[in-house]
């Protein structure tokens, strides 16, 4: 009996990606020089961690 179910790890693959830019975005909050500077590293670590999560869940 043949089954059209296919199996993709796309979601883990974005998972990654987005957790690496998560990691980034840490890291220019903790090294950059200026407050505006941090900020910004804040907000794409929180909204890249957002989308590691949802991406992994999307395609559960």
């Amino acid at each position: 009996m043949a089954h059209d179910a296919a199996a993709t790890d796309r979601g883990v693959g974005f998972g990654m990606l987005f957790s690496i830019l998560a990691a980034g975005g840490a890291l220019a909050m903790l090294a950059a020089p200026g407050q505006l500077t941090k900020a910004w590293g804040f907000a794409l670590g929180l909204v890249a961690a957002l989308l590691a999560v949802v991406s992994i869940q999307a395609y559960a």
